[in-house]
């Protein structure tokens, strides 16, 4: 299970980090650009540690007011520089606590944005490579399309507190919503048990996987990861 954390700034907190911290395996950490000041980078890195929580790269768009919700006009150099200019930073920080880092996974919309454009994704992919590390991401999408193409390790993401549209893309929402933890539970059982979630529309999907993800800006992200953890364990 991953989650996405260190998502503040300051004062100003979001999510439930020390609760969800001790739920999943591992943690994708802001690094700057969508949220997450160096403060809360120190922290949630020293926290992951604590908890024996791998840490990876959680790299956005530079628009702090859109959380990094809002798509914008890049080309594949820019999307390169800006996501290795964000790893760079949270680098620093795995070093003091003598970590590696475990991976690379875009936030918000550059995720979508990579997931459909071959050509931009070969930025993210160039920077996982010169780190050595996997790229989370949507199985079937350019995410991993280029990845094994350019020889970087992909994992596949299920994501249970989102939902699909019939094409098999997240539909992703400007604000956080409470999420059905029943609903939840199913989509993380039926996708073990079968291969397969269903649509918004009810379509059935086909899903390949190789981490389930719990949102930490959820209103209930402590009870939906507390649920779908049983449903992995069980």
């Amino acid at each position: 299970m991953n989650s996405d954390m260190g998502e503040a700034f300051g004062l100003h907190t979001f999510g439930n980090d020390p609760a969800l911290m001790s739920l999943i395996d591992v943690a994708n950490v802001a690094c700057g650009f969508h949220s997450g000041d160096p403060g809360t980078m120190d922290a949630t890195v020293a926290l992951a540690q604590q908890h024996g929580v791998r840490v990876g790269a959680h790299p956005g768009l530079p628009d702090l007011v859109g959380f990094g919700r809002r798509e914008m006009k890049l080309t594949p150099d820019e999307v390169e520089s800006l996501i290795r200019y964000q790893v760079g930073a949270l680098a620093g920080f795995l070093r003091k606590y003598d970590l590696p880092l475990n991976h690379i996974k875009p936030h918000g919309s550059l995720y979508g944005m990579l997931a459909r454009d071959e050509a931009l994704m070969l930025g993210a992919v160039k920077v996982a490579r010169d780190f050595g590390v996997p790229v989370f991401g949507i199985a079937g999408s350019a995410h991993q399309r280029v990845a094994e193409r350019e020889g970087v390790e992909f994992v596949g993401e299920l994501y249970v507190d989102l939902d699909y549209n019939a094409d098999g893309g997240l539909i992703i929402l400007r604000q956080p919503h409470e999420t059905n933890i029943v609903a939840a539970s199913e989509r993380a059982r039926r996708a073990l048990d079968t291969g397969t979630i269903l649509a918004i529309d009810g379509t059935e999907l086909p899903i390949s996987f190789g981490s389930i993800c719990v949102h930490s800006d959820t209103p209930n992200a402590v009870e939906v990861a507390t649920a779908v953890r049983a449903v992995v364990d069980g």
